[in-house]
């Protein structure tokens, strides 16, 4: 009876070693005798030991950072950059046969493209761009990286590090364009305040209303006896004096 037990154990273990689940996010690339069979989808599968083997692989999207990099731009600035891949497995045969540690296989070649790329532009161009920078990285490494399986969905830049005198002088640039505006924004408001003042003026000396306005101002000063006024005629009055004393003297 406990021989008979014994055997039930092993034969029941030995039958739930050959049960194997795959998850929904995986894919199980099996070996039988060393060469690839079949692939398998999620659920409860039977693999043979020994004589297969299963290896499963995640088909989710994988972030893998970028270390950074001392890159030389085309301007021969140096600049520090690091950056994030996302990736993720849409031939799962593919990712297991032809290419040894896919992951860090994709890493090492987003690393050199990114190195390429930008020692071909300018320190300006990697500023504003740095998107467009970004898709051209993809895309050099999307063309290399599909024919193992493999399906580059977006690289982004994430820190751009310039050198600290760069910096200083770019803060420098900085400061004077905003000195630049300000002082545009200064003489615009003048010049506008200008044309006001003079519009005032014209619509006072043609309504007579500059004497009124005169004399308002005479009596708004003179309410302290010590004050000392100097009083300015008007040029409309000075006017009508020359033309008077010029027609005297004709």
């Amino acid at each position: 009876m406990s021989v008979f037990f014994t055997l039930l154990v092993l034969a029941l273990f030995l039958i739930l070693s050959w049960i194997k689940i795959i998850n929904q996010y995986e894919r199980g690339i099996v070996l039988t005798l060393g060469r690839y069979s079949y692939t398998l989808d999620p659920g409860i599968k039977i693999v043979v030991p020994i004589f297969q083997k299963l290896i499963k692989v995640d088909i989710r999207i994988t972030t893998v950072d970028i270390p950074q990099q001392e890159v030389i731009t085309k301007d021969n600035v140096p600049v520090g950059i690091n950056a994030v891949v996302y990736f993720r497995v849409i031939k799962p045969d593919d990712a297991v046969l032809k290419i040894q540690n896919y992951s860090y296989a994709v890493t090492q070649y987003a690393q050199t493209a990114l190195r390429d790329v930008i020692g071909g532009v300018e320190l300006d161009t990697l500023l504003t761009e740095r998107q467009k920078i970004a898709e051209d990285i993809k895309a050099i490494v999307d063309q290399e990286t599909i024919e193992w399986g493999i399906d580059v969905t977006a690289i982004k830049i994430q820190d751009i590090e310039l050198p600290a005198d760069m910096k200083r002088a770019m803060a420098k640039q900085a400061e004077a364009e905003r000195e630049r505006r300000a002082v545009i924004i200064k003489a615009s408001g003048e010049l506008t305040a200008s044309e006001d003042l003079k519009k005032a003026m014209d619509n006072l000396a043609a309504s007579g209303a500059i004497s009124l306005r005169t004399l308002q101002t005479i009596e708004a000063t003179t309410t302290n006896p010590s004050n000392t006024v100097i009083f300015a005629l008007p040029i409309e009055v000075i006017e009508g004096f020359k033309q008077i004393i010029t027609k005297k003297t004709t």
